[in-house]
Protein backbone atom coordinates (compact mmCIF):
# COMPACT_ATOMS: atom_id res chain seq x y z
CA UNK A 1 0.00 0.00 0.00
CA UNK A 2 0.96 3.43 -1.12
CA UNK A 3 0.50 6.86 0.92
CA UNK A 4 1.94 9.86 -1.26
CA UNK A 5 2.75 12.62 0.52
CA UNK A 6 4.57 14.42 -2.46
CA UNK A 7 1.96 17.40 -2.75
CA UNK A 8 3.42 18.07 0.77
CA UNK A 9 6.86 17.94 0.20
CA UNK A 10 6.71 19.87 -2.72
CA UNK A 11 4.30 22.82 -1.09
CA UNK A 12 7.25 22.86 2.01
CA UNK A 13 9.82 23.02 -0.34
CA UNK A 14 8.19 25.65 -2.15
CA UNK A 15 7.56 27.93 1.15
CA UNK A 16 11.07 27.48 2.21
CA UNK A 17 12.13 28.71 -0.78
CA UNK A 18 10.55 31.85 -0.24
CA UNK A 19 10.62 32.37 3.35
CA UNK A 20 12.72 32.16 6.61
CA UNK A 21 10.58 30.07 8.35
CA UNK A 22 7.38 27.57 7.78
CA UNK A 23 5.22 26.17 10.20
CA UNK A 24 3.62 22.90 9.56
CA UNK A 25 -0.03 22.54 11.39
CA UNK A 26 -2.07 19.52 11.98
CA UNK A 27 -3.20 17.17 14.64
CA UNK A 28 -0.67 14.50 16.81
CA UNK A 29 0.33 11.65 15.31
CA UNK A 30 -1.13 13.24 11.57
CA UNK A 31 2.84 13.07 9.99
CA UNK A 32 4.52 16.57 10.79
CA UNK A 33 7.57 15.10 12.12
CA UNK A 34 7.96 12.93 9.42
CA UNK A 35 7.36 15.08 6.48
CA UNK A 36 9.25 17.47 8.02
CA UNK A 37 12.19 15.39 8.55
CA UNK A 38 12.20 13.74 5.22
CA UNK A 39 12.15 16.49 3.40
CA UNK A 40 15.39 17.89 4.90
CA UNK A 41 16.51 14.45 4.68
CA UNK A 42 16.02 14.84 0.91
CA UNK A 43 17.94 17.49 0.68
CA UNK A 44 21.13 16.21 1.90
CA UNK A 45 21.96 18.71 3.89
CA UNK A 46 22.59 18.24 8.28
CA UNK A 47 19.39 19.51 10.36
CA UNK A 48 18.98 19.95 14.08
CA UNK A 49 15.74 18.33 15.56
CA UNK A 50 14.49 19.41 18.70
CA UNK A 51 10.99 18.44 20.50
CA UNK A 52 10.02 21.60 22.66
CA UNK A 53 7.87 18.84 25.06
CA UNK A 54 11.33 16.93 26.12
CA UNK A 55 12.51 18.85 28.60
CA UNK A 56 16.11 17.96 27.76
CA UNK A 57 15.24 19.85 24.66
CA UNK A 58 14.06 22.68 26.46
CA UNK A 59 17.41 22.94 28.50
CA UNK A 60 19.46 23.03 25.55
CA UNK A 61 18.28 25.71 24.49
CA UNK A 62 18.30 27.59 27.77
CA UNK A 63 17.91 31.40 28.68
CA UNK A 64 19.45 32.78 25.65
CA UNK A 65 18.09 30.66 22.55
CA UNK A 66 19.45 33.59 20.38
CA UNK A 67 23.07 32.28 20.58
CA UNK A 68 21.66 28.74 20.61
CA UNK A 69 20.15 28.81 17.36
CA UNK A 70 23.43 30.79 16.35
CA UNK A 71 25.35 28.01 16.83
CA UNK A 72 23.35 26.29 14.27
CA UNK A 73 22.69 28.85 11.76
CA UNK A 74 24.78 27.01 8.78
CA UNK A 75 21.86 24.20 9.39
CA UNK A 76 18.15 23.37 8.82
CA UNK A 77 16.45 23.60 12.31
CA UNK A 78 13.13 21.92 13.04
CA UNK A 79 11.28 22.92 16.22
CA UNK A 80 8.16 20.27 17.27
CA UNK A 81 5.96 21.46 19.15
CA UNK A 82 6.69 24.74 19.31
CA UNK A 83 3.55 26.23 20.76
CA UNK A 84 5.03 24.28 24.24
CA UNK A 85 7.39 27.86 23.75
CA UNK A 86 5.59 30.60 22.89
CA UNK A 87 8.59 32.56 24.39
CA UNK A 88 10.77 31.82 21.44
CA UNK A 89 9.17 33.58 19.05
CA UNK A 90 10.16 36.63 20.32
CA UNK A 91 13.97 35.02 19.73
CA UNK A 92 13.12 33.53 16.46
CA UNK A 93 11.88 37.49 15.21
CA UNK A 94 15.31 38.59 16.30
CA UNK A 95 17.33 35.73 14.75
CA UNK A 96 15.44 35.98 11.50
CA UNK A 97 15.86 39.69 11.55
CA UNK A 98 19.66 39.43 11.36
CA UNK A 99 19.77 36.86 8.83
CA UNK A 100 17.20 36.40 6.42
CA UNK A 101 18.03 33.56 4.69
CA UNK A 102 15.25 31.54 3.35
CA UNK A 103 14.70 27.79 4.39
CA UNK A 104 16.15 28.26 8.16
CA UNK A 105 13.34 27.03 10.31
CA UNK A 106 10.29 24.36 10.67
CA UNK A 107 8.21 25.11 13.37
CA UNK A 108 5.52 22.34 13.72
CA UNK A 109 2.56 23.06 15.85
CA UNK A 110 -0.41 20.75 16.83
CA UNK A 111 -3.08 23.94 17.62
CA UNK A 112 -4.30 26.50 14.78
CA UNK A 113 -2.46 29.71 14.93
CA UNK A 114 -5.55 32.30 16.16
CA UNK A 115 -4.89 29.70 19.38
CA UNK A 116 -0.94 30.26 19.56
CA UNK A 117 -0.20 33.35 21.91
CA UNK A 118 1.70 35.63 19.56
CA UNK A 119 2.92 33.98 16.35
CA UNK A 120 1.38 35.69 14.02
CA UNK A 121 2.10 38.94 15.40
CA UNK A 122 5.31 38.27 16.46
CA UNK A 123 6.85 36.64 13.18
CA UNK A 124 4.37 38.36 10.88
CA UNK A 125 6.31 38.62 7.14
CA UNK A 126 8.83 35.76 8.20
CA UNK A 127 7.08 32.76 8.44
CA UNK A 128 4.19 31.09 5.75
CA UNK A 129 2.06 28.27 7.16
CA UNK A 130 1.16 24.54 5.40
CA UNK A 131 -2.05 22.74 6.81
CA UNK A 132 -1.33 19.00 7.11
CA UNK A 133 -4.55 16.87 6.74
CA UNK A 134 -4.77 13.07 7.86
CA UNK A 135 -4.41 10.95 5.09
CA UNK A 136 -6.79 11.72 1.63
CA UNK A 137 -8.55 9.99 -0.61
CA UNK A 138 -6.17 11.08 -3.50
CA UNK A 139 -2.69 9.96 -1.64
CA UNK A 140 -3.58 6.42 -0.63
CA UNK A 141 -3.27 3.51 -3.04
CA UNK A 142 -2.70 -0.06 -3.76
CA UNK A 143 -4.01 -2.65 -1.14
CA UNK A 144 -6.51 -0.23 0.30
CA UNK A 145 -9.61 1.37 -1.82
CA UNK A 146 -12.10 4.44 -0.53
CA UNK A 147 -14.43 2.23 1.63
CA UNK A 148 -11.72 1.26 3.94
CA UNK A 149 -9.92 4.80 3.63
CA UNK A 150 -13.58 5.93 4.84
CA UNK A 151 -14.00 3.14 7.59
CA UNK A 152 -10.45 3.33 9.26
CA UNK A 153 -10.22 7.54 8.45
CA UNK A 154 -6.20 9.30 7.89
CA UNK A 155 -4.47 8.92 10.79
CA UNK A 156 -1.46 7.06 9.57
CA UNK A 157 -1.19 4.29 12.16
CA UNK A 158 -4.64 3.31 12.30
CA UNK A 159 -4.86 3.26 8.75
CA UNK A 160 -1.75 1.20 8.24
CA UNK A 161 -2.99 -1.23 10.76
CA UNK A 162 -3.38 -4.60 9.79
CA UNK A 163 -6.26 -5.49 11.90
CA UNK A 164 -9.27 -3.86 13.11
CA UNK A 165 -8.23 -4.63 16.91
CA UNK A 166 -5.08 -2.54 15.93
CA UNK A 167 -6.92 0.36 14.73
CA UNK A 168 -9.20 0.53 17.63
CA UNK A 169 -6.36 -0.11 20.01
CA UNK A 170 -4.45 3.01 18.86
CA UNK A 171 -7.77 4.82 18.57
CA UNK A 172 -8.87 4.13 22.40
CA UNK A 173 -4.80 4.96 23.26
CA UNK A 174 -5.38 8.14 21.00
CA UNK A 175 -8.49 9.46 22.46
CA UNK A 176 -7.69 9.11 26.10
CA UNK A 177 -4.14 10.79 25.76
CA UNK A 178 -5.43 13.82 23.99
CA UNK A 179 -8.30 14.00 27.24
CA UNK A 180 -5.92 13.02 29.99
CA UNK A 181 -2.90 14.73 28.86
CA UNK A 182 -2.76 16.71 25.48
CA UNK A 183 -5.43 19.19 25.77
CA UNK A 184 -4.05 20.26 29.02
CA UNK A 185 -0.27 20.32 27.18
CA UNK A 186 -1.34 22.24 24.01
CA UNK A 187 -3.30 24.73 25.68
CA UNK A 188 -1.17 25.12 29.31
CA UNK A 189 -4.68 24.81 30.82
CA UNK A 190 -6.79 22.04 33.07
CA UNK A 191 -9.64 20.37 31.38
CA UNK A 192 -11.18 17.92 32.75
CA UNK A 193 -10.91 14.71 30.79
CA UNK A 194 -14.08 12.87 31.96
CA UNK A 195 -16.06 15.87 30.82
CA UNK A 196 -13.98 16.10 27.62
CA UNK A 197 -14.80 12.69 26.60
CA UNK A 198 -18.04 12.85 27.27
CA UNK A 199 -18.65 15.90 25.08
CA UNK A 200 -16.49 14.17 22.05
CA UNK A 201 -18.83 10.89 22.39
CA UNK A 202 -21.73 13.42 22.38
CA UNK A 203 -20.07 14.95 19.11
CA UNK A 204 -20.23 11.96 17.33
CA UNK A 205 -23.59 11.24 18.15
CA UNK A 206 -24.48 14.95 16.70
CA UNK A 207 -22.17 14.30 13.89
CA UNK A 208 -23.49 17.07 10.57
CA UNK A 209 -25.69 18.17 13.32
CA UNK A 210 -26.36 22.21 13.89
CA UNK A 211 -24.63 22.82 17.17
CA UNK A 212 -26.80 23.36 20.02
CA UNK A 213 -25.25 24.30 23.32
CA UNK A 214 -27.55 24.62 25.69
CA UNK A 215 -28.83 21.62 24.42
CA UNK A 216 -25.19 19.62 25.50
CA UNK A 217 -24.73 21.77 28.25
CA UNK A 218 -28.02 20.29 29.80
CA UNK A 219 -26.65 16.99 28.87
CA UNK A 220 -23.05 17.50 30.70
CA UNK A 221 -24.20 19.57 33.38
CA UNK A 222 -22.22 22.26 33.10
CA UNK A 223 -22.86 26.19 31.47
CA UNK A 224 -22.95 26.61 27.95
CA UNK A 225 -20.12 29.29 28.04
CA UNK A 226 -18.43 25.77 29.23
CA UNK A 227 -19.13 23.62 26.25
CA UNK A 228 -18.14 26.48 24.18
CA UNK A 229 -14.71 26.80 25.87
CA UNK A 230 -13.66 22.99 25.38
CA UNK A 231 -15.53 23.20 22.29
CA UNK A 232 -13.19 25.37 20.60
CA UNK A 233 -9.98 23.93 22.24
CA UNK A 234 -10.92 21.16 20.52
CA UNK A 235 -11.36 22.15 17.31
CA UNK A 236 -8.19 24.44 17.46
CA UNK A 237 -6.60 20.83 18.03
CA UNK A 238 -7.93 19.56 15.25
CA UNK A 239 -10.14 17.07 16.34
CA UNK A 240 -13.75 18.83 15.82
CA UNK A 241 -14.96 21.24 13.08
CA UNK A 242 -17.95 23.77 12.96
CA UNK A 243 -18.76 24.60 9.47
CA UNK A 244 -20.45 28.42 9.51
CA UNK A 245 -23.86 29.05 7.78
CA UNK A 246 -23.73 30.84 5.04
CA UNK A 247 -25.76 34.51 5.24
CA UNK A 248 -25.05 36.53 2.71
CA UNK A 249 -29.16 36.60 2.33
CA UNK A 250 -31.00 39.51 3.53
CA UNK A 251 -34.69 37.74 1.90
CA UNK A 252 -34.51 34.74 3.96
CA UNK A 253 -34.54 33.82 7.36
CA UNK A 254 -31.40 31.27 7.71
CA UNK A 255 -30.23 28.98 10.60
CA UNK A 256 -27.20 31.24 12.04
CA UNK A 257 -26.06 27.85 14.01
CA UNK A 258 -22.89 25.75 12.86
CA UNK A 259 -23.47 22.34 11.72
CA UNK A 260 -20.41 20.31 14.07
CA UNK A 261 -18.53 17.31 12.53
CA UNK A 262 -15.50 14.84 14.12
CA UNK A 263 -12.83 15.80 11.53
CA UNK A 264 -11.69 12.01 10.93
CA UNK A 265 -14.37 9.10 10.10
CA UNK A 266 -12.12 6.73 12.11
CA UNK A 267 -12.06 8.48 15.18
CA UNK A 268 -16.14 8.90 14.49
CA UNK A 269 -16.63 5.19 14.18
CA UNK A 270 -14.70 4.20 16.71
CA UNK A 271 -17.50 6.30 18.85
CA UNK A 272 -20.02 4.72 16.98
CA UNK A 273 -17.81 1.12 17.71
CA UNK A 274 -17.91 0.47 14.05
CA UNK A 275 -15.78 -1.46 12.42
CA UNK A 276 -16.70 -2.69 9.04
CA UNK A 277 -18.35 -1.49 6.25
CA UNK A 278 -21.44 -4.09 6.84
CA UNK A 279 -22.15 -2.72 10.32
CA UNK A 280 -21.60 0.87 9.19
CA UNK A 281 -23.92 0.09 5.98
CA UNK A 282 -26.63 -0.70 8.76
CA UNK A 283 -25.91 1.79 11.36
CA UNK A 284 -27.96 5.01 11.61
CA UNK A 285 -24.36 7.39 11.15
CA UNK A 286 -23.56 6.38 7.77
CA UNK A 287 -24.96 9.27 6.40
CA UNK A 288 -23.52 11.62 8.36
CA UNK A 289 -20.41 9.46 8.11
CA UNK A 290 -20.60 9.68 4.38
CA UNK A 291 -21.29 13.76 4.71
CA UNK A 292 -18.46 14.34 6.82
CA UNK A 293 -16.08 12.38 4.66
CA UNK A 294 -16.89 14.15 1.92
CA UNK A 295 -16.81 17.52 3.57
CA UNK A 296 -12.77 16.57 5.03
CA UNK A 297 -11.76 15.57 1.34
CA UNK A 298 -13.05 18.63 0.24
CA UNK A 299 -11.41 21.09 2.72
CA UNK A 300 -8.23 19.83 1.88
CA UNK A 301 -8.34 19.55 -1.77
CA UNK A 302 -10.16 22.83 -2.34
CA UNK A 303 -8.57 26.26 -3.76
CA UNK A 304 -6.84 27.97 -1.17
CA UNK A 305 -8.29 31.28 -1.89
CA UNK A 306 -11.93 29.78 -1.54
CA UNK A 307 -14.01 29.18 1.41
CA UNK A 308 -16.43 26.28 2.47
CA UNK A 309 -20.29 26.69 4.26
CA UNK A 310 -23.67 25.65 3.93
CA UNK A 311 -26.67 27.20 3.50
CA UNK A 312 -30.22 26.40 4.51
CA UNK A 313 -33.19 28.53 5.49
CA UNK A 314 -35.74 28.24 8.50
CA UNK A 315 -38.04 26.41 5.76
CA UNK A 316 -36.02 23.56 5.80
CA UNK A 317 -34.06 24.57 2.18
CA UNK A 318 -30.71 23.47 2.06
CA UNK A 319 -27.38 23.39 0.35
CA UNK A 320 -25.06 20.49 2.25
CA UNK A 321 -22.09 22.80 0.87
CA UNK A 322 -20.51 25.41 -0.81
CA UNK A 323 -17.85 26.86 -2.53
CA UNK A 324 -17.15 30.07 -1.90
CA UNK A 325 -15.27 32.66 -3.78
CA UNK A 326 -14.67 36.04 -2.64
CA UNK A 327 -17.71 36.73 -0.97
CA UNK A 328 -19.60 34.81 -3.81
CA UNK A 329 -20.81 31.51 -3.78
CA UNK A 330 -19.79 29.38 -6.92
CA UNK A 331 -20.46 25.75 -6.68
CA UNK A 332 -23.15 24.18 -4.97
CA UNK A 333 -22.56 20.44 -3.49
CA UNK A 334 -25.14 18.36 -2.35
CA UNK A 335 -23.82 14.57 -0.86
CA UNK A 336 -25.82 11.40 -1.26
CA UNK A 337 -25.15 8.17 0.05
CA UNK A 338 -27.03 6.57 -3.42
CA UNK A 339 -25.28 6.11 -6.57
CA UNK A 340 -28.89 7.49 -8.57
CA UNK A 341 -29.70 10.42 -6.03
CA UNK A 342 -33.10 12.33 -6.18
CA UNK A 343 -33.13 16.12 -4.86
CA UNK A 344 -35.29 17.78 -2.93
CA UNK A 345 -36.95 20.87 -4.10
CA UNK A 346 -34.89 23.33 -1.68
CA UNK A 347 -31.72 22.54 -3.10
CA UNK A 348 -32.80 23.74 -6.56
CA UNK A 349 -34.48 26.77 -4.71
CA UNK A 350 -31.43 27.74 -3.01
CA UNK A 351 -29.14 27.76 -6.04
CA UNK A 352 -31.53 29.96 -7.60
CA UNK A 353 -31.63 32.58 -4.82
CA UNK A 354 -27.96 32.38 -4.84
CA UNK A 355 -27.41 32.30 -8.47
CA UNK A 356 -24.68 29.27 -8.29
CA UNK A 357 -24.91 27.68 -11.62
CA UNK A 358 -22.40 25.33 -11.05
CA UNK A 359 -24.57 22.13 -8.85
CA UNK A 360 -23.06 18.60 -7.66
CA UNK A 361 -24.48 15.88 -6.57
CA UNK A 362 -20.88 14.00 -4.84
CA UNK A 363 -22.07 10.13 -4.30
CA UNK A 364 -19.34 7.04 -3.30
CA UNK A 365 -19.24 5.35 -7.00
CA UNK A 366 -22.12 6.93 -9.51
CA UNK A 367 -20.75 7.21 -13.01
CA UNK A 368 -20.78 10.66 -14.13
CA UNK A 369 -24.05 11.97 -15.59
CA UNK A 370 -26.69 15.04 -15.79
CA UNK A 371 -29.92 15.70 -14.28
CA UNK A 372 -32.45 18.74 -14.66
CA UNK A 373 -31.60 22.01 -13.40
CA UNK A 374 -28.11 21.85 -14.49
CA UNK A 375 -27.09 19.51 -12.04
CA UNK A 376 -24.55 17.29 -12.53
CA UNK A 377 -24.27 13.82 -10.46
CA UNK A 378 -20.70 12.58 -9.81
CA UNK A 379 -18.67 10.67 -7.79
CA UNK A 380 -16.08 11.53 -4.88
CA UNK A 381 -12.89 10.60 -6.42
CA UNK A 382 -14.25 12.41 -10.15
CA UNK A 383 -15.15 15.68 -7.99
CA UNK A 384 -11.70 16.13 -6.46
CA UNK A 385 -10.08 15.92 -9.96
CA UNK A 386 -12.09 18.89 -10.87
CA UNK A 387 -11.71 20.65 -7.66
CA UNK A 388 -7.80 20.40 -7.98
CA UNK A 389 -8.61 21.73 -11.49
Amino acid sequence: MDVNRLSYEDALARKLSFTPAVVILGARQIGKTTLAQNYAKATGESYQYFDLENPEDREKIGDNPVSFFDYFKDQLVILDEVQVMPELYNALRSIIDKDKRFGRFILLGSVSPQLVAGVSESLAGRISFLDLSQFTLSEVSGDFDQQSHWIKGGFPIPFLSKTTEQSFDWMESFIRTYVERDLNILFDRSFNPVLSRRLWNMLANQQGALLNLNNLSKSLGVTAPVVKTYIEYMEGAFLIHRLLPWHNNKNKRLVKSPKIYIRDTGILHYFHKIKTYDELHVDPIIGASWESYVFEQVLFHKPSNTELYFYRTHNQAEIDLMLIENGKPIIAMEIKLSNSPSLSRGFYTSCEDLGIEKRYVITPHSDTYPKANGVMVINIKEFLKILKE
